[in-house]
């Protein structure tokens, strides 16, 4: 008979009076089963007989998934007072991510899955790193001050991880992209998003409409 497990409890008892309580614990690295259903921000996968309720991203590709597919889930285990719960990614870099949003004060995992809903994982570290927080405040939940918080903790181990330059940014002053980017970000784009239009373009005597009119067709 097949069992549906989510883990419902908050705290762990041994013994007489003996309470422990636990934040986060690493039991699963992964869950390798089938789904057997999927719902609004999750699904549950069987493995052993045992249905695991997994909360994932709203953009994540187990969604597209079909009923009874095989899949393989990276997870994360949260233990609060009253739930446990189970987190669950397509692959290593967005389990990490996950991971590392968490160490930002005052961003949980509900705030963290809802970052990793709103973009990709590499659209979400070009944010931190080009101190993008207006991208950051697509995810719902997520205000200025802690998007800002985001950016200030997480970019320079971002930057140094992913190999990006300390000076990238600055590449771009004094020159027409520098007016560029914010000509861009008028009409609407992130600043993430105008730096890496803008980035691939190597001449350097360009004008900022130049510029604005090349980055447009590299968005």
């Amino acid at each position: 008979m097949n069992r549906h497990v989510r883990f419902a409890c908050g705290e762990y008892s041994h013994g007489t009076d003996a309470i422990v309580q636990i934040k986060e614990i690493g039991v699963f690295h992964y869950i390798k089963g089938n789904i057997t259903m999927q719902f609004e921000g999750g699904v549950v996968i069987e493995s052993n007989g045992i249905g695991y309720e997994i909360f994932v991203p709203d953009n994540s590709p187990f969604y597209l998934s079909d009923v009874n597919e095989t899949v393989l889930v990276y997870t994360s285990m949260i233990v609060r007072e009253d739930d446990i719960s189970i987190y669950g990614f397509h692959n290593k870099e967005a389990l990490e991510l996950f991971i590392l949003l968490k160490t930002v004060s005052g961003v949980g995992a509900k705030a963290s899955i809802s970052i990793l809903s709103s973009m990709s994982v590499s659209e979400i570290k070009k944010a931190i790193v080009f101190e993008d927080s207006a991208a950051l405040t697509r995810a719902n939940g997520i205000g200025k001050k802690i998007a800002q918080r985001i950016t200030l903790e997480l970019k320079d181990k971002l930057g140094a991880d992913e190999g990006f330059s300390e000076t990238a940014e600055n590449s771009f002053s004094g020159s027409g992209k520098a007016e560029a980017i914010n000509g861009l970000i008028s009409l609407g784009y992130t600043k993430s998003e105008a730096m890496e239009s803008l980035a691939g373009i190597n001449d350097k005597n360009l004008t900022t409409e130049e510029y604005i009119k090349r980055a447009l067709k590299n968005i």
